[in-house]
Order: structure tokens, then sequence, then C-alpha cells
């Protein structure tokens, strides 16, 4: 059997409040409700890949949350990173970097925080 990578866990504050930033704000599939003894979780996905993300709250971590330096930030491929930054910025989040062509790569792209402070990386690739 071949190795395959499954999902990221996150812990997150208010996980409503996230599942709706990350299904209405970004575009995911709230694809899976669990609970578990201690925690709530949501896994959300983008319907054209196998990509997804698990949010947790967890009973263990009342808030705020400690990012640490481990994780850096999470890719999302836009067809049109302008109408998801706007809308981000709409729902709330924080910008670190508006839409911009990156020179050498055929991209435009963005930086967003989440309202849980995690740092997303939008991209919108370019033809040509």
């Amino acid at each position: 059997m071949a190795n395959t990578l499954g999902q990221y866990c996150i812990t997150v504050t208010d996980l409503e409040r996230s599942v709706a930033f990350y299904r209405d704000v970004l575009g995911l599939l709230d694809l899976q409700r669990i609970s578990i003894p201690g925690a709530e979780e949501a896994i959300l996905g983008a319907a054209d890949s196998d990509g997804r993300i698990q949010l947790a709250q967890r009973d263990d971590v009342p808030g705020p949350i400690d990012h640490g330096n481990a994780l850096w930030k999470f890719y999302l491929y836009c067809d049109d990173v302008q109408a998801v930054y706007d809308a981000a910025l709409a729902a709330g989040a924080t910008s670190d970097m508006a839409p911009t062509p990156l020179e050498g790569w055929p991209v435009i792209a963005a930086f967003i925080r989440d309202p849980d402070g995690y740092s997303i990386e939008m991209l919108q690739r370019l033809q040509g």
C-alpha cells in the first residue's frame, strides 16, 4: 500500500466561526463533523482535490491559540484571488499582503490570517 497524506488538523477557538470562514469565504466544503471526548471537529475540503483541513475546538485549549513557530502557512489555490481576498477581509480576516504578482512565478499571491491568526497564502495561477 502506498502512503498517502490525510489532512492537517488545527486547533480553533470557535468551531462554528471557523467552519463558516473556511466554507463561506474560502469556498471549502463541510465534509464531516466529529465529536470525541474533549473536542468537536469538522473536516473541510476542496471539491476538486483531496486537500483537506480538520478544525478542532478542544476543551483543553480554551484560547487564545499559541501558534509557536512550527506551522508557517496553508496554501489555497483560487480562480480569482482578488475576490477571495476581498471577501476574506470583509469577513474579518486580516491582510499580511494584498494580491501581488510574484516575480519569477506565474502566480498572483496574497496572504491573509484567518479568525484564529493562521496564515493562508492564496494563489491564482496565471496562464502563459
